[in-house]
């Protein structure tokens, strides 16, 4: 890069957004750091973020299939409340065809412990895993994704932001992007969707070898 004048997109100093209670009753860890799955709808890890507009603050939330490292939800919002990371978890749902015994793994935020969001998990047969000591390294995959979100998107594309509809629209194009066409180097270097899209060829292959 240095030898062609090219310089990588920095990324912005963080802003906490995680107000936990350590007395809120909340899932044992059943990651323990460890951010590896063998098939798609295993592990989800779930996260939000925040964007500064001239109008005020916008939280961005997503879930990640961590299998492929596909997001599989999204939402954005100008308010950070329970509403905004369960409209996520209702689109990972619905897109992912209602899988069972997915772990959701998350923080300790109050959003993601929330009577409504947890009992959500329950009726649709998800297992939550919520991080224990409360930092970023209890959710590493998801802070890494909130951090190319913000330095692919947010900070690459405008200095300022005017309000939650033009993000949307940025998130929406950028999420596409990132399932379709985006090169991984975790997956050797394919994007989610074809990674997915091998993944279930082989399970075909299989079946007929069998």
């Amino acid at each position: 890069m240095k030898q062609y004048g090219l310089q990588g997109v920095w990324r912005g100093k963080s802003k906490i957004t995680t107000n936990s209670r350590d007395d809120q009753k909340r899932a044992d860890d059943l990651v323990e750091r460890n951010f590896n799955a063998h098939r798609p709808n295993q592990l989800w890890v779930a996260d939000f973020t925040y964007i500064k507009t001239t109008s005020g603050w916008v939280y961005t939330s997503f879930i990640i299939d961590v299998f492929a490292r596909a997001i599989v939800g999204w939402k954005v919002s100008n308010r950070m409340n329970t509403d905004m990371v369960m409209a996520a978890l209702n689109q990972a749902i619905v897109d992912r065809n209602h899988p069972k015994d997915v772990i959701h793994h998350s923080d300790r935020g109050v959003q993601y412990l929330s009577i409504s969001y947890t009992d959500k998990m329950a009726d649709c047969g998800v297992i939550a895993s919520v991080g224990t000591t409360g930092d970023s390294y209890d959710n590493a995959l998801a802070e890494t994704v909130n951090g190319l979100y913000k330095s692919e998107v947010i900070h690459y594309l405008k200095e300022s932001w005017t309000g939650v509809k033009y993000i949307e629209l940025a998130t929406l194009e950028w999420v596409d992007w990132f399932n379709k066409t985006r090169l991984h180097s975790t997956i050797g270097y394919v994007s989610p969707f074809e990674f997915e899209k091998r993944y279930y060829d082989n399970l075909i292959l299989s079946g007929i070898a069998a």
